[in-house]
């Protein structure tokens, strides 16, 4: 199979088995989450389930959703009240404890958001993404405030981090999310905590958001080259 093969198995499997009628469904970002978008509006198409309303994390889920007719909110509608029953998204690392690395995409402010608003969160993913720890090869994502980038990327050399602000590729500058802030990449040499990294991260001012997810343990879904699905579950 083909990677987007593996990409559209998983995300599929997480919306046949998770998305049912009358659910509030958090829309990932991603390549591998939008085949979860597309499969649940193949799904209402079709009358199979109906009364699904869904909260975009980024632009691009936001786009594919109106594209197939998925009805939008936001979390401060009074229809989902803060409140979504799954979140179907991707991540960049997925550690032996489910957790994760997000934010390659650049929307995950949003994308943290939504997650820690569900009451499940379901990752679709291939095995090359599991790793046996978090930031050895990938780096933390940050979406910082841009007037703060100079003190927070100060603050993460002074963490033992060597941090990067994101350029674009297909303008001149850094990339801009749909928030209109920066994204700074930062690697750190050595092994991290990741609940101790987050934790940390959030305290520094300026940033709005970092890319460990650690306080929510995630259904996994990887999608396998025989095209099963293998599911992973911290319980």
């Amino acid at each position: 199979m083909s990677a987007e093969d593996l990409k559209q198995t998983a995300g599929f499997a997480a919306a046949d088995r998770y998305v049912t009628s009358c659910m509030k469904v958090g829309m990932g970002t991603g390549s591998t989450a939008i085949w979860a978008i597309r499969r649940i509006g193949q799904r209402l198409a079709e009358g199979a389930i109906d009364s699904v309303v869904g909260v975009a994390t980024s632009s691009q889920s936001e786009i594919e959703c109106q594209k197939l007719g998925i009805p939008l909110r936001s979390l401060n509608d009074p229809d989902v009240a803060g409140h979504l029953d799954v979140t179907i998204d991707g991540a960049d690392e997925i550690d032996p404890e489910l957790r994760l690395i997000k934010g390659g995409g650049g929307a995950l402010l949003m994308e943290k958001i939504v997650a820690y608003s569900s009451s499940r969160l379901v990752i679709v993913a291939d095995s090359s993404k599991l790793v046996d720890r978090l930031a050895g090869a990938f780096p933390v994502p940050l979406e910082v405030f841009p007037a703060a980038r100079i003190p927070v990327m100060s603050e993460l050399v002074r963490m033992g981090g060597a941090p990067e602000v994101r350029m674009a590729e297909r303008k001149m500058g850094a990339v801009i999310t749909d928030n209109g802030n920066i994204l700074i990449d930062v690697r750190f040499p050595e092994a991290i905590d990741p609940v101790e990294t987050e934790a940390r991260l959030n305290s520094i001012p300026g940033v709005l958001c970092n890319g460990l997810f650690t306080r929510i343990r995630p259904t996994v879904l990887i999608g396998e080259e025989d095209g099963t699905v293998n599911q992973l579950d911290s319980e």
